[in-house]
This record gives C-alpha cells, sequence and structure tokens, in this order.
C-alpha cells in the first residue's frame, strides 16, 4: 500500500486507487506521466475546478511540465481530504439535526425549538425570542424547521 500523510490522516487504498484511475485515463501514452496542460481537465473531471491563475501556479511548480503519480497524489489529496472533512461536517449537523428532532419526523417543530434552545442556552426562552429565531430560519413559511433551513441556520 502507498501511503501518503496529509494533515491528520493518511489517504486509505480507495482513495489512492480512485486517484490512481483517474491519473491512468489522463496518462495518454502510458509512460507515468500527465501533461501539465491536461492536469486542469483531470482534475475537473475529479470534481475540482481549478481556475486559469491556480494552473498557472501548478505549472510553474511542476518540474518538466509534466506531474508523476506521487506528484499528483500530493497535489489531489489534499483536497480529497478536505472533501472528506466537508462530508465529516455534514454528518455531524445530521446528528445536530436528529437532536432537535425529538419525534424524528425530519422537522424541528415549535415545541422541538423551544426545548433545544432551553437545553443550549440553560433557560426558558421567551416566546418572542423563539418567534424571531423561526422567522430567521424558516424560510418556506410552514411553521417548521426542515434539514435544510438548519443547515443554513448553523452556517451562518
Amino acid at each position: 500500500m502507498i501511503s501518503f500523510d496529509f494533515q491528520d490522516r493518511d489517504l486509505g487504498e480507495d482513495e489512492i486507487e480512485d486517484l490512481r484511475v483517474v491519473f491512468t485515463e489522463f496518462d495518454k501514452n502510458g509512460d507515468g506521466y500527465v501533461n501539465y496542460k491536461d492536469l486542469g481537465d483531470c482534475m475537473r473531471t475529479m470534481g475540482y475546478m481549478p481556475t486559469e491563475m491556480e494552473l498557472i501556479e501548478l505549472s510553474q511548480v511542476i518540474t518538466g511540465g509534466r506531474v508523476d503519480f506521487e506528484d499528483f497524489v500530493d497535489l489531489m489529496g489534499p483536497k480529497l481530504l478536505a472533501e472528506t472533512a466537508d462530508m465529516i461536517g455534514m454528518k455531524e449537523l445530521q446528528r445536530a439535526f436528529m437532536e432537535f428532532d425529538a419525534d424524528r419526523d425530519g422537522r424541528i417543530s415549535r415545541a422541538e425549538l423551544r426545548d433545544a434552545v432551553r437545553t443550549l442556552m440553560e433557560e426558558q426562552p421567551h416566546s418572542k425570542e423563539l418567534e424571531e429565531i423561526l422567522r430567521d430560519v424558516d424560510l418556506n413559511r410552514d411553521g417548521l424547521v426542515d434539514f435544510e433551513e438548519f443547515i443554513q441556520m448553523m452556517s451562518s
């Protein structure tokens, strides 16, 4: 197994294999290198949208105008790890939402919001405070907070 150190953990075998598949697809002549001109297309295939400036900066760092697999992993590994961190953040949001959604119906009611605010603030919230929170968060004005509204509330 190839192991590359990034941030708090190494890339897993499946992540390395995903990178290898994409790399091989863009290694047009099979010489073990991807031309820096093809690197942008390669990155876009993986769902990343590098700007022209980023590609110019990469081309200045790349020796000989081409990237081998290890350099490719060095470039793309942090992006994969950041993506994984974002997904972990989403899981944490889902857990938090489930804590508020006591009846597990996929929506946070006014009563559930009151209980959550009471638990978080350790005091009884006033009706005006609850109405204000609901008014700010309840974008579709149905009197409930769904997961998308919850995400927006937590990210603002």
